[in-house]
């Protein structure tokens, strides 16, 4: 299955795991679960951070919308499940503005380690 998350800008306030310009580029999610259980864990954690403002998914997609804690800027993530790969392709965007501060690469690491402790934490039971 092709899928494809939207490229990002010139601006460096966009991370994308499919981009190939190394101030873009982070790392998809990698499990070795059941695709299932992987991006049902996923969607959970997405769902349980601060500043969500929106959030929709389906079996292989999911778009979240955050809010910044101070003024309220908006950052949309997209993510991609990509069963056979077993991976997760990740993409999080400022809507506004030039520069993020970092803020994007920070939330998808933040979310890749919830997410590698969550899976840690299920295996052990």
């Amino acid at each position: 299955m092709s899928q494809t998350l939207e490229p990002c800008p010139n601006s460096p306030n966009c991370v994308s795991s499919q981009s190939r310009d190394p101030s873009h580029q982070i790392q998809p999610v990698r499990f070795s679960i059941a695709s299932e259980k992987a991006w049902n864990t996923w969607k959970e954690l997405i769902q349980a951070q601060r500043n969500l403002v929106t959030f929709d998914a389906d079996r292989f997609h999911l778009k979240a919308t955050f809010a910044t804690p101070i003024f309220r800027f908006k950052d949309q993530v997209t993510c991609l499940l990509d069963q056979e790969s077993r991976i997760i392709h990740v993409r999080s965007a400022s809507n506004l503005g030039y520069w993020d501060l970092g803020v994007n690469r920070r939330r998808i690491e933040h979310l890749r380690s919830a997410f590698d402790q969550e899976i840690k934490i299920q295996h052990a039971h």
